[in-house]
């Protein structure tokens, strides 16, 4: 992931928001985005501008208008960006890191800015290192179990052979888990924990299928 960050005091303390449920972003992770709405349109714009980043952001409920949002969001990096002929703007973004979700900013922008604390999650910056260690064969059982049941299909070469923490994230971010439980794979310490975390919901889900409630505690 080559974002140009190694420290966590190297990125900005206050950033934009996106709030949309349902959508993870994790760190090394692509996130396509469809941009139309007015507010976001003048957000990629500023960012386009300057540094880029965009925190996103899950939703907590209360006034529609202005929803609270979740403690913890990932910022990501515009990689990608294209227009439209009716003027919407296709970008990717780039995970670069998790952040606490701090003071919202009394700012003009017609988006929302807040103060994010990303030292907790300085990890997230860091490349390599040794590979975290998961019951793969009970990884991939579990994840056929849930794709069969779902209808869906996955590249079993591709995801016999990918890296652990590649695997993991592309599952946690682009996987139908409902808004609750994606919040729970963004916060996830580790890439282990969101592993087992992950093993946990698509073992649930196969086993009481869609009418019984979901856990992962």
């Amino acid at each position: 992931m080559a974002t140009g960050y190694r420290k966590a005091v190297d990125l900005p303390q206050a950033i934009p928001v996106f709030p949309l449920d349902g959508a993870t972003l994790l760190p090394g992770g692509s996130l396509p985005l469809n941009i139309f709405e007015p507010r976001y349109l003048n957000m990629v714009d500023d960012v386009m501008a300057g540094d880029r980043l965009i925190g996103m952001v899950q939703t907590r409920g209360g006034d529609p208008q202005k929803p609270g949002l979740a403690a913890i969001g990932c910022a990501g990096k515009i990689t990608a960006f294209a227009e439209t002929p009716d003027g919407r703007y296709m970008i990717t973004l780039t995970g670069v890191s998790r952040f606490e979700v701090g003071d919202e900013l009394p700012v003009r922008t017609p988006y929302r800015q807040v103060r994010a604390r990303f030292a907790p999650f300085e990890d997230d910056l860091r490349q390599g290192g040794k590979p975290p260690v998961i019951d793969r064969p009970r990884f991939l059982k579990a994840l056929a179990r849930y794709l069969d049941q779902r209808g869906l299909g996955v590249d079993w070469d591709t995801a016999k052979q990918a890296p652990v923490d590649a695997l993991v994230n592309s599952l946690a971010m682009g996987l139908p888990f409902d808004p609750a439980e994606k919040q729970a794979l963004l916060e996830a310490v580790t890439i282990a924990d969101r592993a087992q975390a992950l093993i946990a919901l698509l073992e649930i889900d196969s086993a009481g299928g869609d009418d019984e409630p979901r856990s992962l505690q």
